[in-house]
């Protein structure tokens, strides 16, 4: 059974991406699935793909379910699309866009076809993550929780404020630099 490994990349940042592994007699609705897991967005809007090619042009649809909007052809329907069957080059690319209000764009690209499964793993799954995904809804938890680990340990509350006016110098740096003549003085 082949397995195929995508790269989903956020179309904001080409930094920021995860790679997914999946069979190919799977479904567009388990790939949409695993993508919405690997960057923490929940699962209640509406989503589709689109077939595209190396200019990452959109092609023929494949949707959550037929949405009202015109369509030039019938899209496909993710439950009953195997992936597998769409695929047509060695780097197929996808489009996929989630939450039609707020347009998630993401670039799908076939990455690997591997005839070994991994035991270990649940098809599908998420095998790499790179950069830091964007909040479907706003801020997230690197500035909670994160910043309060990084108070607690490096006790920032306590600091004052730390800035001075430029060209001022303390009274010890002027003491060192005293007492430093001092000793080239007497070193002659």
């Amino acid at each position: 059974m082949a397995i195929l490994r995508f790269r989903v990349y956020w179309e904001e940042d080409d930094a920021v991406y995860r790679d997914v592994a999946i069979r190919h007699t799977q479904n567009f609705k388990d790939l949409n699935d695993i993508i919405l897991k690997a960057y923490e967005f929940d699962n209640k809007h509406k989503a589709t793909f689109h077939r595209s090619n190396d200019l990452w042009q959109k092609g023929r649809e494949i949707t959550l379910e037929k949405y009202d909007k015109g369509y030039k052809v019938d899209p496909l329907l993710m439950e009953e699309t195997k992936i597998g069957g769409e695929i047509h080059e060695p780097n197929q690319k996808f489009i996929f866009i989630y939450d039609f209000n707020k347009n998630w764009t993401f670039l799908v690209e076939l990455i690997n076809v591997s005839k070994e499964e991994n035991p270990k793993l649940t098809y599908p799954c998420m095998v790499r993550t790179e950069g830091i995904a964007p909040s479907q809804y706003g801020t997230k938890g690197l500035v909670g929780d994160k910043l309060a680990e990084v108070e607690e340990k490096y006790d920032l509350s306590a600091v004052g404020d730390g800035f001075g006016e430029e060209g001022e110098e303390t009274e010890s740096s002027e003491e060192e630099e005293e007492s430093g003549t001092e000793e080239e003085d007497t070193a002659f």
